[in-house]
């Protein structure tokens, strides 16, 4: 994500002042704690219990920034012991809310389990499974066609070289930022989207060369999947991840209903002051970005892909194959994973492995706490602050070492 990749200097910068601030405001409160428990256990037990009222310290903190109207923030860790599932200016913290660039880990999934079941191959190229039509004049870089070079691996890690309808800058006109707000009303459909990228933007390398992070990568993805199962994305999603889950309040904006009949309305999502998830236009955020889901039902999916329910070992470690996104951050197959120390050298030996979106939402897993950290603040300001809010956290966690 270029937002994500521009913001990472600012991160860097604001660090060390991060660090010493989160070390203090984390030192445990010595108050006595009755029971028969052993003096091991009773630390124990009230290290985590000051834990939890700093993290819902943390979390009210960042939703007290004048921008946000809503959010909502899970953790969940067995070691740890914490379970929390907080919201913030909505009814209920079970209440959905809109992904953004989280679907893309979600999409990847279905990928690899489409691998697993030997209905394609990372090393394919995308024109086994796409038209002519759609396939042809798709990358034009520096005279020579390399649109029949396009592997699915490609698209996964964001190394073909295709342009990205959302945010680059179109030969003229606007790009797909601005037209969801010069058009609202306007519905998208996924080879639109594809036409109107080819007639409108230019690729940036020949495949395989480098990294540019792009929505159009996804959209072509879930073509893919629809071509090879011979059902429609939103009920690959249902089918193949939200059923055998019982994730029953996650959904495909715009194109489809969750499992649950009663299920809550989304929580409305913001850029600035601007109230934007009814918008029509979200339709053009599809494959990379258009899903619906809940704290709990995120937990429960970041809970199976980890824990080998969905894909095979040898497609995670697949998932898990890294090229370089920025300092300190590296992407793989629809996940990006953050290496802490490498941001800053005094913050904790730790990673983060999952996905952000653009409204300031975040899926991660932490793989040496064994936790899951889950949430949004609903709100494209926040791009920036989120990611703050998730380092904080972690500070505090590591303070138990």
């Amino acid at each position: 994500m270029k937002k994500i990749t521009i913001l990472i200097g600012i991160i860097v910068a604001i660090m060390a002042t991060l660090f010493n601030t989160v070390s203090a405001q984390s030192t445990i409160s010595q108050n006595t704690i009755g029971g028969t428990a052993s003096k091991e256990d009773v630390q124990g037990s009230q290290q985590i219990s000051n834990m939890e009222e700093d993290i819902i310290h943390l979390f009210r903190e960042a939703t007290s920034n004048i921008s946000v109207h809503n959010a909502f923030f899970a953790m969940h860790g067995d070691s740890l012991e914490i379970d929390l599932n907080l919201s913030y200016g909505r009814s209920s913290e079970h209440e959905p809310y809109y992904l953004a660039s989280i679907a893309k880990t979600f999409t990847a999934t279905g990928v690899g389990m489409l691998v697993n079941q030997g209905k394609l191959s990372f090393r394919d190229p995308i024109t086994d499974y796409l038209s002519q039509d759609l396939v042809e004049g798709l990358h034009l870089f520096d005279g020579k066609n390399y649109s029949a070079e396009i592997t699915i691996a490609h698209l996964l890690n964001h190394t073909s070289g295709l342009p990205d309808y959302f945010e680059d800058q179109p030969i003229s006109g606007s790009n797909m930022i601005n037209r969801i707000f010069e058009e609202p009303n306007k519905f998208w459909e996924p080879e639109e989207i594809i036409e109107f990228t080819k007639a409108n933007f230019k690729p940036h390398f020949a495949p395989g060369t480098d990294y540019h992070y792009t929505d159009t990568e996804y959209v072509l993805l879930g073509l893919i999947a629809q071509h090879v199962t011979g059902l429609e994305l939103h009920e690959i999603y249902q089918k193949m991840i939200f059923e055998p889950l019982e994730m029953r309040s996650s959904w495909l904006n715009l194109r489809s209903t969750p499992l649950d009949s009663n299920f809550i309305e989304m929580a409305p999502f913001y850029v600035g002051e601007s109230e934007v998830s009814r918008m029509n236009s979200l339709s053009a955020d599809w494959a990379g970005g258009g899903l619906i889901s809940t704290n709990s039902d995120l937990t429960s999916f970041m809970k199976a892909l980890v824990g080998g329910e969905l894909v095979s070992a040898a497609t995670w470690d697949e998932m898990n194959n890294y090229v370089n996104e920025s300092k300190g951050t590296y992407y793989g197959f629809g996940l990006r994973q953050w290496v802490l120390k490498e941001l800053f050298p005094t913050l904790p030996d730790l990673t983060l492995i999952g996905h952000s979106g653009s409204t300031g939402s975040f899926m991660y897993y932490c793989p040496e706490l064994d936790t899951y950290f889950i949430g949004s603040f609903n709100q494209t300001e926040m791009i920036k602050n989120h990611i703050l809010f998730l380092e904080k956290v972690l500070l505090r966690v590591a303070s138990l070492d």
